[in-house]
């Protein structure tokens, strides 16, 4: 019986621990807000060091290439962990996008929230592809993401867009 008592102090003692705040919690003790975001990256460096290297392992991994030195060659993963390191850069593309969404980031809340969004769906799809080793679905996901970088750029920086024919 005295066994039932104890065991019932400890679990009574352990609830009330659980209820107490931390001793070291005090008054000026304040909370991250849910809307903070590191923003550290410009919109340049974004682009620069994220996005576009990350895109180019996409559209270098796609398609074939016909160049009189070399001849015909198909670009396309060859192996298992070739499609799956793809994959993971298909994986990067939809955060890209989330990224470009966030506040703080996002330019306004019309087109570049829809070309936000249809990036992270490009990337959706070509993560898809990677995954079952499609080929022409990957092929046609780098390209969906090529019209929305192109119609992005166009649309806010079409003076340094390496995406327009100016």
């Amino acid at each position: 019986m005295s066994s039932i008592r104890c065991t019932l102090a400890c679990l009574a003692l352990g609830l009330a621990a659980c209820s107490e705040p931390p001793a070291t919690a005090t008054a000026t003790t304040t909370a991250t807000p849910a809307t903070a975001y590191n923003l550290t990256l410009g919109m340049k460096d974004f682009m620069n060091l994220v996005l576009e290297p990350t895109a180019d392992v996409l559209w270098d991994s796609a398609g074939w290439v016909n160049d009189i030195e070399t001849g015909y060659q198909e670009l396309y993963p060859t192996n298992d962990a070739d499609w799956d390191m793809v994959r993971q850069r298909a994986a990067q593309i939809v955060e890209a996008g989330n990224a470009l969404a966030l506040p703080g980031r996002a330019v306004d809340s019309d087109a570049w929230l829809t070309y936000s969004n249809a990036l992270s769906a490009a990337g959706a799809m070509a993560m898809e592809a990677a995954a079952v080793r499609n080929q022409e679905d990957f092929f046609q996901a780098g390209a969906q993401m090529y019209s929305v970088c192109s119609a992005c750029h166009q649309t806010y920086n079409p003076e340094i867009s390496r995406f327009t024919s100016n």
